[in-house]
């Protein structure tokens, strides 16, 4: 598989990405670092150890948030791919579930970048359901094509037991126990993750964004997610 480090904006040529995208205010390019996905950490709270799991989701929970923000959950284990799970309530079972063609490793160095682009185009030019109903996806990450992806039509075990876990979480990040950890932290790696919240942003019938918000307005990497239907 290639690498897909590269511009954020190499062949965002996309009319329906173009005009979703927001420009940032002064924007200059930044020097890339590999303190990029530690940085992101950094804003959300952590939670790295079953223990503290399971004590956390077993208290009563009232809602952090109350306004209509989308949760997003990037997570996979380190020498995996990657997964993306889209909830209008951390509560319920995701609308939009898909592995990105992509491994773990590669998308944090992405993220060292400070900018992230993930875009999923249909090219299903049918049109008779709903955006995020569609199951085919061309994935390109910062205007790279990475490959394609199949919307889960059900969850896998892993990506259930991760849903599960993270049920009462609105935001954050680290580290889940996995299924069965010891033949799969020798195998693959930790199972991370990041959870955060994201403003969805409906361009028309064929378009949407998801611009991730920092917690308190805090400067860290910007993370959008763009969905685009060919016409």
């Amino acid at each position: 598989m290639p690498t897909v480090h590269s511009s954020p904006y190499l062949q965002m040529d996309n009319p329906a990405i173009l005009s979703l995208l927001r420009p940032t205010p002064g924007e200059k390019p930044r020097k890339s670092s590999s303190g990029g996905l530690m940085r992101m950490f950094k804003l959300f709270p952590m939670l790295t150890s079953g223990c503290k799991m399971v004590a956390l989701l077993g208290r009563p929970r009232k809602p952090l948030l109350k306004d209509s923000a989308t949760t997003g959950t990037i997570f996979g284990y380190r020498k995996g791919r990657v997964c993306l799970a889209i909830q209008d309530d951390p509560h319920c079972v995701p609308m939009f579930v898909i592995e990105l063609p992509m491994l773990t490793s590669l998308l944090q160095k992405e993220m060292a970048s400070d900018i992230v682009r993930i875009a999923l185009e249909s090219e299903t030019k049918t049109h008779k359901k709903k955006l995020l109903e569609e199951f085919v996806w061309a994935v390109y990450c910062n205007g790279r094509k990475v490959g394609y992806s199949i919307r889960r039509k059900q969850l896998s075990e892993d990506e259930l037991h991760v849903m599960q876990l993270l049920r009462g979480v609105s935001m954050g990040a680290g580290v889940l126990p996995s299924p069965n950890e010891k033949e799969t932290v020798m195998s693959d790696g930790e199972l991370t993750y990041m959870r955060a919240r994201f403003e969805r942003v409906v361009g028309s019938k064929d378009s949407e964004a998801l611009y991730m918000i920092n917690p308190d307005g805090a400067p860290g990497p910007e993370l959008s997610i763009f969905f685009v239907r060919a016409r």
